[in-house]
């Protein structure tokens, strides 16, 4: 959710959902209805699936030209349909987006595009939920509230507001959803479990739908109680507090519902928002070490890491030389201590070029389960380690000429590079 971040003057994108959903008319909107319209899309979908895999209905015969061209119309008109569905669909979609394991190329690219943009309900709606769950008027409040909200998705909208001179954002639900996430829910189970037998992964592909079910249907809950998500900033706010690179807003935990999350207003720039971050002189390069040192951060010290880090969630801005900004802290993961260190000797592995450390490290995870002979697999892994090697040759030889040890002139040898290196993983490893 791209929201409180619109210091460039950027006017809210437009709407991009399409008409004729009844999602957002819950108050009125029977169990039936909301039932009758969810199947009707699943059965219009299974039946253009089948048609795309009858011969017969290919002229001149059927090709994988002709059947990846259909694929990615049928992917256009679901993106259209979760679109109409509203918001359970939309952030489901928004989660199978990057699964390539479970979806085609074609669906996977779609789903990608799913905008998490609603039309804001109305901002009386609004106020009148902010009041309910604070106990007082906007007006006792704050010395300001924007009516019209800064910008609005799915789940909920945000408006502006001052709260005892400091420039805050409130995230405010949507009304409806725990209901409607209920329905909706309900007959997902029952797509899951049909999908669960009728499924042929005539692709390879291990799909336990049911389980898939479960995951969405715990992540969906949990956005829907800001609480937890508060908590989830002030824990990864804690994780990050002697690292003057990343910026977590502060959460007002006395204004702060189920309902209504309060934080503090840092504006910023999208990640992807190339020439606005040039114009204000940012280092690219540095900020993109910046990304990948914090999620390596995230994931090896402290096995709790942002799960949604789409270019809306992700800002910069030019404090301290240029700082990254994260928001919405809604979906989040976690690792286990025995997946982490397993991780870091995977990168240790792939660093020295040694396969038998990274299978090793591949059976500790549970990844791998280790056999009588190992050759075939050992083989496997040495053919990765040498593509990937080779692959990155030509960026090596670029980072070679420009690494060089801060203040000096001597560029740095390959072994004083390599330890460098395991001496950083080995610092994140011990992090926790």
């Amino acid at each position: 959710d791209a929201w409180f971040k619109r210091s460039d003057g950027e006017a809210m994108p437009k709407v991009s959902v399409v008409p004729g959903g009844r999602w957002n008319r819950f108050k009125t909107y029977s169990t039936i209805q909301r039932t009758l319209e969810i199947w009707g899309s699943v059965f219009a979908f299974i039946f253009k699936v089948w048609l795309n895999n009858q011969k017969f209905t290919y002229r001149g015969g059927m090709t994988e030209e002709k059947r990846v061209m259909r694929r990615k119309v049928l992917a256009k008109w679901l993106k259209e349909s979760i679109l109409r569905l509203g918001p359970t669909f939309i952030k489901i979609g928004q989660q199978f987006s990057t699964r390539v394991d479970i979806l085609p190329k074609e669906y996977v690219d779609q789903l990608s595009e799913l905008q998490d943009q609603v039309p804001p309900f109305p901002s009386e709606t609004a106020v009148s939920t902010i009041e309910e769950e604070l106990g007082a008027s906007v007006n006792e409040i704050f010395e300001r509230f924007d009516v019209e909200p800064l910008a609005a998705a799915s789940l909920g909208q945000v408006h502006r507001a001052c709260l005892n001179g400091q420039e805050v954002v409130l995230k405010v639900q949507r009304p409806g959803l725990k209901e409607l996430f209920d329905i909706d829910l309900k007959n997902l189970r029952v797509i899951a479990e049909y999908l669960q037998k009728v499924d042929p992964k005539s692709d390879g592909a291990k799909r336990d739908w049911v389980a898939i079910y479960d995951e969405c249907a715990n992540v969906l809950y949990q956005e829907i109680d800001y609480t937890k998500e508060a908590f989830n900033a002030e824990k990864f706010a804690e994780n990050f507090k002697n690292m003057d690179y990343v910026k977590v807003p502060e959460i007002y935990w006395e204004y702060t519902t189920p309902q209504v999350l309060t934080m503090e207003y840092v504006p910023g720039i999208k990640i992807n928002r190339i020439q606005q971050i040039d114009k204000l002189g940012l280092d690219r390069k540095r900020l993109g070490r910046y990304a990948v040192e914090s999620y390596l951060e995230q994931i090896l010290s402290h096995g709790f890491f942002h799960a949604d880090p789409h270019p809306g969630n992700i800002a910069v801005d030019d404090a301290n030389g240029g700082r990254l900004i994260f928001y919405d802290f809604g979906m989040m993961g976690s690792i286990s201590p025995n997946i982490r260190e397993g991780l870091l000797e995977v990168f240790y592995g792939v660093y020295e070029k040694d396969p038998d450390k990274v299978l090793q490290a591949m059976v500790q995870m549970g990844v791998l389960v280790p056999t009588g002979d190992m050759t075939a697999v050992r083989r496997t892994a040495q053919f990765f380690l040498d593509s990937f090697e080779e692959r990155l040759a030509a960026q090596r030889k670029e980072r070679e000429m420009a690494t060089v040890e801060p203040g000096f002139k001597k560029q740095l040898s390959k072994e004083e590079k390599f330890e460098k290196k395991k001496q950083r993983l080995a610092a994140i490893g011990n992090g926790s």
